[in-house]
């Protein structure tokens, strides 16, 4: 690789997270999924059960987009959508117990993608927060203090 010293941050933040996602898909890809199913995974765990517009929604991507991983992850048997009771035209989407235990092994996955890399992966996580925060617009979360006075950030 040329002299990265010379990169502005903007190139080594894009080359790191392009490099991280090649090397995480890769691994992924061992166990039939993929950067976009997992995000949907992560959601599904979070939230429970919810319709597919609001996935898309919460996931940040088109409603199509969504429904092609959707269609991906139900042909593994990661998820089910069926129809809404209470409105026929949109379908409910449900994480099972294999797309839970797929979801397990794709963190375990994540992690392994930074191991061979010397860095302070919790510190790299903090300092990404800040940056997705500040460029996003969203607030930083309310700063915690400690018995001795000092802040502990909470993000």
């Amino acid at each position: 690789m040329p002299d990265m010293e010379r990169w502005p941050t903007t190139r080594l933040l894009s080359t790191a997270a392009r490099l991280v996602e090649i090397s995480w898909n890769e691994k992924l890809k061992s166990i039939g999924l993929t950067h976009a199913g997992v995000i949907a995974m992560q959601v599904l765990a979070a939230k429970g059960a919810i319709t597919q517009a609001a996935l898309a929604e919460v996931a940040r991507v088109k409603a199509q987009t969504m429904g092609t991983t959707l269609a991906r992850l139900e042909l593994h048997g990661h998820v089910t959508r069926h129809r809404s009771d209470s409105d026929r035209r949109s379908h409910v989407v449900t994480l099972t117990e294999a797309g839970t235990a797929a979801l397990a092994e794709a963190v375990k996955l994540e992690q392994d993608v930074l191991s061979p890399v010397a860095v302070d992966t919790a510190r790299l996580r903090e300092e990404l927060r800040i940056v997705v925060r500040g460029l996003a617009g969203i607030p930083a979360p309310e700063q915690a203090v400690q018995d001795d006075g000092t802040e502990l950030s909470q993000g």
